[in-house]
């Protein structure tokens, strides 16, 4: 399955796009993880290595990590940088 095909779910799909050496991606994944468990099969999270991808961190425009992008049908309803918290994330979805 490809990204353009997950993100065109009709699931909310959180898109992570973070860097191993980012130290405010590693906040970032345990908050995501307690996302994930709390929220189950009502959101997909996928996460995006920058260094590993940058054809789509370039398309998306990703200037800092981390940086959150929430599409759902194909379409960007949401876009963040920096670590947001876990509260915010549950309202979003």
């Amino acid at each position: 399955m490809t990204v353009n095909e997950i993100l065109k779910s009709e699931t909310p799909v959180l898109v992570d796009f973070y860097a191993e050496w980012c130290g405010p991606c590693k906040t970032m994944a345990p908050i995501l993880k307690q996302l994930k468990d709390r929220k189950g099969e009502d959101v997909r999270i996928v996460k995006i290595d920058v260094d590993k991808y940058p054809e789509l961190s370039g398309k998306y425009k990703i200037s800092g990590v981390p940086t959150l992008l929430l599409f759902k049908g194909g379409k960007l309803l949401w876009r963040q940088s920096g670590v947001v918290p876990l509260q915010q994330l549950e309202s979003l979805i």
